[in-house]
């Protein structure tokens, strides 16, 4: 009969005991073994194990730790990708209902994320100042983050500012590190200076997005004519490359930012004649 080897005499602990048949230790808990019986090279063995118990307050204990790291990972891309901190409270939970058509699409592109991303299709959100383009796209944004997905928004005006500062090689090994994020959004394209060097930038982030195949989602004042007929060759480089990634949705001509000075107006006078009473 081969011997059983041990590393250590095996002492019981409070909640254990000895089975009389099996003659390994177990749980007192859950009655299923902490011991077990193992033959390696002509050898017995009878190391300890994990009970049922054992086990699932172990696996509860690393989904917790890997939630915490996922939450620590959302945080940190949050903190990376919306480096407004406003952007941050652009999320579908505060959403007021002003574009219903519009934020059920957003919804969807959300919901639909892996196909977007498969695809390399993006949104184009145009429509007239004040509309809510820019609170559909941080709701997109901050949803997808929540889900882990690393989301880069900003703008055109800080991106020209940022690149008018740098020297060429820098600029090309900027605008690349965009391409890090699986979903980028840039807001208000046609707004930027109208010179040579602002058009040729702004090509270049297009075109290094259109060139790395991933979403792209823009939101802009002009509208699709506008975009369709451009005044030249340069904006045509630039306009044709959105138009073709990007599904064009019309947000609705509704000032939201009228309505809201409107309302924040009446309520400051009300305050002030109710101090006045």
């Amino acid at each position: 009969m081969n011997p059983i080897i041990t590393d250590l005499p095996v002492q019981l602990r409070e909640d254990e005991y000895l089975d009389e048949e099996s003659k390994l230790i177990y749980c007192s808990r859950c009655h299923t073994p902490r011991q077990k019986r193992l033959q390696m090279t002509g050898k017995l063995f009878e190391p300890r194990c994990m009970c049922a118990c054992q086990m699932a307050a172990y696996e509860q204990r690393e989904q917790e730790r890997k939630h915490r790291e996922f939450l620590d990972a959302v945080a940190k891309n949050r903190r990376v990708g919306l480096t407004d901190p406003v952007l941050r409270k652009h999320t579908f939970e505060n959403d007021l209902g002003y574009n219903p058509r519009q934020m059920n699409m957003a919804k969807r592109f959300v919901e639909n994320w892996d196909q977007f991303r498969k695809s390399s299709m993006g949104l184009l959100l145009w429509g007239n100042v004040g509309t809510g383009k820019s609170f559909i796209a941080g709701c997109i944004a901050n949803a997808l983050l929540d889900k882990g997905v690393p989301v880069m928004m900003t703008n055109f005006a800080r991106l020209l500012n940022k690149l008018t500062d740098m020297y060429s090689g820098d600029r090309n090994t900027y605008i690349n590190l965009f391409n890090s994020f699986p979903l980028l959004i840039i807001d208000d394209l046609g707004v930027e200076r109208n010179s040579e060097f602002a058009r040729e930038q702004v090509f270049n982030i297009i075109d290094s997005r259109y060139r790395s195949q991933l979403p792209l989602i823009v939101t802009t004042n002009l509208t699709v004519d506008e975009l369709k007929n451009p005044t030249d060759l340069a904006r045509a480089r630039i306009y044709d490359r959105v138009l073709e990634r990007c599904t064009a949705i019309k947000v609705n001509d509704q000032n939201i930012r009228k309505l809201n000075m409107a309302e924040n107006l009446a309520r400051a006078k009300q305050l002030l004649e109710e101090v006045a009473v």
